[in-house]
């Protein structure tokens, strides 16, 4: 194929070997399948500000970092040099979340490289090799529904011990690799701690995933993860094993005790038996004499 402009700068200084096909073309960026080497890998361009649909929000962008003050003035008059570095501080929050939540143990795509908005990372491939689908691609069974969504409540457990929250968590940007969901698209991920709408972000996101394996296991739609695990993280609780319920009790409501601790106990013990089931199935089998 006809190698894209913006890629050329890579193939020249040697990160990419070769340009295989276009992968996907969405609202922020264009991904190309790359050969690097003997390994085949994902580079991520970033489409420029006016030729993409998702508009940077003040909820996504609030509080985070700019190198100096110049910088700061120039982004707030929205100046040419303000715009251009918005656009580069936008796409340095996703490399920067990548690394930041690889480090934390958190499924995600493998990051290599970053040059002039071309972001190098690994391909997500399904078992056969192919590139792995998206959730909304794929229908579940009830047990895999409940599997996928207790899976992924871990991994936002994970982000937001790592002081991250996705803020656009959905089917849409989750990829079902051979070993499990993966999280894609970070580029609007937000830090916890400094930003005044990270408890809404992260209580949508956890909805958004329950909406979703609700297709397949209705019972979800029952539970408040998302409520539940920000108040742990604000009491300062939660940790990456916590022990989650879905059960969520606001400060004024009234509260039949008895009622919720019954609650608690059958969501114990339902995700004991969870994690017992999986931790059997990782179990080598024993070979029959």
């Amino acid at each position: 194929m006809k190698i894209p402009k913006r890629l050329i700068p890579l193939l020249e200084d040697g990160f990419i070997d070769d340009v295989i096909r276009q992968l996907m073309s969405g609202k922020e960026a264009t991904v190309f399948v790359v050969r690097c080497g003997d390994e085949v890998r994902c580079a991520k361009v970033y489409k420029e500000a006016n030729k993409r649909s998702f508009r940077q929000s003040v909820d996504y962008t609030e509080n985070r970092k700019v190198k100096n003050s110049r910088m700061a003035r120039a982004m707030a008059k929205g100046s040419r040099y303000g715009r251009e570095a918005q656009e580069a501080a936008w796409q340095n929050a996703e490399v920067d979340a990548l690394y930041r939540l690889a480090a934390a143990g958190v499924c995600v795509p493998k990051p290599y490289h970053f040059h002039e908005g071309v972001l190098l990372m690994e391909l997500v491939t399904d078992a056969a090799g192919n590139a792995a689908p998206r959730l909304n691609d794929v229908a579940f069974t009830p047990v895999e529904a409940r599997e996928h969504f207790h899976t992924l409540l871990h991994q936002v457990v994970l982000m937001l011990c790592a002081g991250v929250i996705h803020g656009d968590l959905s089917e849409y940007n989750i990829l079902l690799g051979e070993h499990g969901p993966v999280i894609i698209d970070l580029p609007q991920a937000v830090d916890a701690a400094g930003n005044n709408h990270a408890q809404s972000l992260l209580v949508r996101d956890v909805n958004n995933l329950t909406q979703y394996f609700a297709n397949f296991a209705p019972e979800l739609l029952q539970t408040q993860y998302g409520n539940e695990i920000w108040a742990l993280y604000e009491q300062g609780e939660l940790l990456p094993n916590s022990a989650l319920t879905g059960v969520f009790v606001g400060k004024d409501s009234p509260v039949d005790l008895h009622a919720v601790m019954r609650e608690i106990d059958d969501a114990r013990a339902e995700e004991a038996a969870r994690q017992l089931r999986m931790l059997e199935a990782r179990l080598p089998q024993k070979n029959a004499d």
